[in-house]
């Protein structure tokens, strides 16, 4: 699991400046052992001398990694944690990339019918909205406990209840005719 990605070298003797990808930036300070990403072959284990907070980065320091050039070759890359060390969620909170690849569909008195497949979670500073890929093309659901009625990520698959016309709004044909536009309902965020 990503908790931050490489920027650049930061000073001279090998340390990195890293953005934080991660919503629990206190995790950083007992990081002692992650991994990064190396294309064409398995994440290259690296030990963490320090790490420290510095302009709304982190600077990490690695072990073995000593020099600028070496800090070089790092840039790009993802910092990476094993994903039984993400920190547990409380209920009704979930990872993006747990939604993603979910199979959306709805539930009316027993007859489900599926809606499609979310491939992104938009952040939208409210509710966050699914992007979901069906027959009808992309569909936009506000992530709100009233319309995602059951979430069940290990099985991949979330139930909704939409409200009226939510599915027919957001179809591509309706919003390009300007017989609607994507729902950005004010519910309470989940993710």
């Amino acid at each position: 699991m990503a908790v931050a990605r490489i920027v650049r070298p930061q000073g001279r003797r090998g340390e990195v400046a890293a953005d934080i990808l991660s919503d629990f930036p206190e995790r950083f300070r007992h990081l002692r052992r992650v991994f990064v990403e190396n294309p064409g072959q398995p994440p290259e284990p690296l030990d963490v001398e320090t790490v420290w907070p510095h302009k709304g980065r982190l600077v990490f320091k690695f072990a073995s990694v000593d020099t600028i050039d070496q800090a070089s070759r790092l840039r790009g890359r993802h910092v990476l944690i094993p994903l039984q060390e993400r920190v547990p969620l409380p209920d009704h909170r979930y990872y993006v990339w747990e939604l993603e690849g979910c199979r959306v569909v709805t539930d009316r008195q027993g007859k489900r019918q599926e809606v499609g497949t979310v491939t992104h979670v938009e952040p939208t500073g409210g509710v966050d909205l699914l992007h979901v890929a069906g027959p009808r093309g992309e569909v936009l659901i506000p992530l709100a406990q009233a319309i995602c009625v059951h979430i069940d990520p290990e099985a991949g698959e979330i139930v909704i209840d939409p409200p009226e016309d939510l599915l027919e709004v957001n179809e591509p044909a309706a919003v390009a005719a300007g017989k609607g536009s994507p729902s950005r309902a004010g519910h309470k965020r989940k993710v």
